[in-house]
């Protein structure tokens, strides 16, 4: 989920006023219940385990742009200051800020996520969590597996299966007890669904930004619903994926689906490309994330 340097570089003249201006807060949204069952599966969630440590004392966060903070505080810029993980704004309260408090998030928290990373680039990053030795690891990736050029080069479920095995493999092997919190894919279509109402998010999507998602943003042909329900299955998939190989680890808990869920608003995303989390959506990150590690059992 990383937009294209050149397009919005291009876009950046066009009402920098204005967008100056689309930003604001929001409440949590609600849950939409047919996708929600979708993106958790048939299987159930891992069991409870009393192994699970709701209060880690350090996070290593990894992941794609979402975690840096992509487009957050300024165009084309990483903001890891806004980052939902590890995150010092204090209006976002990350999730280190929320369990650590400041001093210690400021000495005990890493963030290795590398914007436009796809899952391939997991184990490397899960590597460099790992000599942190944290408490808790959080991963956040898969989205820009789906958002490809076209949807043929979306990476296939099971290569993201095998790269994601190898990705707790490499943490296991230099942090055996850290905990693992994986947050499910965002639900794309629904991204697309809220961005389309600014017409100037859709002209600056039409410069590259997710094309597999959001190539002509106001299509609604019968290639075009094709095109995005193949991404969203994919998308799925990919969540069940993270579910799967998570419930295999006792120290690993899955979000549930609570990430796919959540009904970003236009407020909570960047006004600077209407697809990436603005300030106040990182925020509702955070919050998701603080509560089901708080949990005294695993979401459902």
């Amino acid at each position: 989920m990383r937009t294209a340097a050149a397009a919005l570089t291009a876009l950046a003249c066009l009402g920098a006023g204005t967008l100056a201006g689309c930003g604001g807060g929001g409440a949590e949204g609600g849950v939409s219940r047919n996708e929600a069952s979708a993106s958790r599966g048939a299987s159930p969630s891992p069991s409870p385990t009393s192994d699970w440590n709701q209060r880690p004392r350090s996070i290593a966060a990894v992941g794609d742009s979402i975690t840096r903070g992509f487009d957050a505080c300024s165009v084309l810029t990483d903001c890891p200051e806004a980052s939902w993980a590890t995150g010092t704004d204090a209006s976002v309260r990350s999730l280190a800020l929320r369990l650590l408090g400041p001093s210690r998030a400021a000495e005990k928290s890493w963030n290795h996520a590398v914007s436009g990373s796809r899952m391939v680039q997991l184990p490397e990053q899960m590597a460099l969590a790992a000599k942190e030795r944290p408490e808790l690891v959080t991963v956040m990736t898969g989205a820009n597996d789906a958002c490809r050029d076209s949807a043929r080069l979306m990476t296939p479920v099971a290569d993201f299966r095998t790269y994601f095995e190898a990705s707790m493999r490499q943490l296991r092997a230099g942090a055996p007890k850290a905990r693992v919190y994986v947050s499910s894919v965002p639900d794309l279509k629904r991204l697309w669904s809220t961005g389309r109402t600014s017409e100037l998010g859709k002209k600056i999507w039409e410069l590259g930004i997710c094309r597999s998602m959001l190539a002509d943003a106001d299509d609604l042909g019968p290639a075009a619903v094709a095109r995005r329900e193949a991404v969203q299955d994919r998308v799925v998939a990919y969540n069940e994926v993270l579910r799967d190989v998570c419930a295999k680890d006792r120290y690993c808990r899955y979000d549930g689906g609570a990430v796919f869920d959540f009904r970003f608003t236009g407020t909570q995303l960047s006004p600077w490309d209407w697809f990436h989390p603005s300030r106040d959506g990182q925020a509702r990150l955070a919050e998701i994330a603080y509560r089901n590690i708080t949990a005294a059992e695993p979401p459902a």
